[in-house]
């Protein structure tokens, strides 16, 4: 499989996507996903579309999706790692902040972040794509003219621009363990909600962005007692980043210069690609510079000390 494939790939699903992006079909809500959140009628299309696509084009490959789990043809070789809709809610209203979200390793048993060797993430609003080969780079595609990544080197947490992971993350204890940094930047800086990781995550490529901070599963395996709160938010399931969500921008990241770490800034190369449950979820510290990141794991080592002295529940 090479990148004209995976590109092609993402374009096809896109233009399946663009009739419904923004209507208010879109916002239906069909069931959930294996992973527990909600799917939306935007959700449905494209993931019919991906197994039909698959089925037709390729004799032998796996993929694991958010709604489908793995799904397997023939003998494959290789494993795709999809979030056709990646920011449904925001692909459901029409905003930018939508992407497909598409990664690409040998399949195995128990493939694992460190063998992902492609990744691509469309912007499904714009058409910008993101690409890039293991130990190549990345590449910004936009109306077929290559344009260079502007990864930023700031290292002042006063002016910092980023965004966070909160959907179905109980808010109280979050914004505990990011107040001071939530304070500190929200003057000269400021902070988003996207509800895309790999919105987010490229942000920090083009330079919009210094940082994308989720901690919701370090909260939870810290405090397992607010595991009640995460249900009653998630209507009934542990809702946190999976490996699909940020497979793609880890190696876009990583190959742009970036740092991509879990919320206790340890590597992320050894998290299995595929799984459901909470073992199998992981929360993200990505930063656009290694200074910068070792500032950002602090404060939040220094938010979640801080969190142990009062009675979370």
């Amino acid at each position: 499989m090479d990148e004209k494939f995976i590109i092609s790939l993402s374009d096809n699903i896109r233009k399946v996507i663009l009739p419904y992006f923004g209507g208010k079909k879109s916002k239906k809500i069909s069931g959930k996903s294996i992973g527990g959140d909600s799917t939306f009628l935007i959700d449905d299309i494209s993931e019919n579309y991906l197994k039909s696509y698959l089925e037709k084009t390729l004799k032998n490959i796996a993929y694991y999706s958010e709604d489908r789990g793995l799904v397997k043809f023939g003998n494959p070789k290789d494993l795709l790692i999809i979030d056709p809709v990646d920011g449904t809610r925001a692909a459901a209203c029409g905003f930018e902040s939508s992407c497909i979200s598409i990664a690409l390793s040998e399949y195995n048993k128990q493939p694992k972040m460190k063998d992902i060797k492609m990744a691509c993430i469309q912007e499904i609003k714009s058409g910008k794509i993101f690409f890039a080969n293991k130990n190549q780079g990345t590449k910004i595609i936009k109306d077929k003219k290559i344009i260079k990544s502007s990864i930023n080197d700031n290292e002042e947490i006063n002016s910092l621009f980023w965004s966070i992971g909160l959907r179905g993350r109980p808010i109280v204890p979050l914004v505990k363990v990011l107040e001071e940094l939530i304070d500190v930047s929200n003057f000269n800086g400021t902070l988003f909600y996207l509800g895309s990781a790999s919105y987010s995550i490229t942000r920090i490529v083009t330079g919009q962005l210094d940082c994308y901070i989720d901690i919701g599963h370090r909260l939870v395996t810290d405090f397992p007692n607010i595991e009640k709160n995460y249900i009653k938010v998630g209507q009934g399931s542990i809702i946190n980043n999976y490996p699909y969500d940020i497979a793609a921008g880890y190696l876009i990241l990583k190959e742009s210069g970036g740092i991509i770490t879990d919320a206790y800034g340890k590597a992320l190369d050894e998290k299995p690609l595929m799984g459901i449950g909470k073992k199998y979820q992981l929360s993200t510290i990505a930063s656009s510079n290694p200074n910068l990141h070792r500032i950002l794991v602090m404060m939040v080592d220094k938010g979640f000390n801080k969190l142990e002295d009062k009675n979370i529940s």
